[in-house]
């Protein structure tokens, strides 16, 4: 009697931890995309559903995977410490690949790449660096590239306003209340097609500078390798297809493809 007792015990919790395993292996990959409207990569609707170039990716990402996956929106000054805590498993918000981000979490191979630009009023020269920027009032979203290239190289030479997000800084722009913005290429074509912007246009091309860091790719903890691998060979097959080609022709125009890619 004690010995079938002592089975139904065995069996009973073999099939929790079989349960438990089962439960572990279900739990979705949950995707992290900044909060605040980024259009044409991510912006959500008023339905609640969100859209853009890097939503799409990340659906066709997930059923490359064979993944469940979730999109979790996160304020973006709060992204890497919510991706630290275990709050969300991969950062997929056109978060620049840099050695600074780089000592404190992981990249995937990027996904996409785009130069900095500088937009203002039609007609503002602004061909030479740096004369052309002197005295000027330039506003960029804080903890991004452009924010460091222009705290780095512009801080004392003009008058550098820091937004919690680049739709803040464009609603200056339109304002006048800033003379430029300096921000992510791509987003830059699309907001200057906006009718708000009517008088503003895409003025130029900043060029490339190491603080610009090398493309877009997903953060993840250091120790998800398994994670890591996963993604970084399914955004291979994506940069390698022609779904990855026509949304980015959908959305830009132009290839956003990595000039280096796997």
């Amino acid at each position: 009697m004690g010995n079938r007792r002592l089975a139904n015990w065995f069996t009973g919790v073999a099939c929790v931890l079989l349960a438990g395993m089962g439960s572990a292996q279900a739990q979705p990959i949950r995707f992290a995309v900044a909060a605040e409207p980024y259009p044409p990569y991510s912006e959500k609707q008023a339905n609640g559903e969100w859209k853009g170039f890097e939503i799409d990716l990340i659906h066709k990402l997930c059923s490359e995977m064979k993944a469940d996956c979730e999109i979790k929106e996160v304020a973006w000054d709060g992204i890497i410490p919510s991706l630290l805590a275990k709050k969300v498993d991969v950062i997929f918000s056109s978060m620049s690949v840099t050695e600074e981000r780089e000592k404190q979490i992981a990249f995937s191979v990027p996904y996409y790449d785009s130069p900095i630009a500088i937009v203002g009023p039609k007609g503002t020269a602004v061909n030479k660096y740096p004369d052309d920027l002197k005295g000027k009032t330039i506003g960029v979203q804080s903890s991004t590239v452009s924010a460091n290239f222009l705290k780095q190289y512009y801080d004392k030479i003009a008058d550098v306003k820091y937004y919690e997000t680049q739709d803040s800084a464009n609603a200056d722009l339109v304002a006048g209340r800033i003379d430029l913005t300096m921000a992510d290429g791509t987003a830059m074509v699309d907001f200057v097609k906006s009718s708000d912007a009517s008088g503003l246009a895409y003025l130029a091309t900043v060029p490339y500078d190491p603080l610009f860091g090398k493309g877009v790719g997903a953060g993840l903890r250091k120790g998800d390798t398994e994670l890591k691998g996963k993604l970084d060979k399914a955004i291979a097959t994506l940069l390698a297809s022609k779904d990855y080609d026509d949304l980015s022709q959908s959305y830009f125009h132009t290839s956003v493809k990595p000039l280096i890619y796997p």
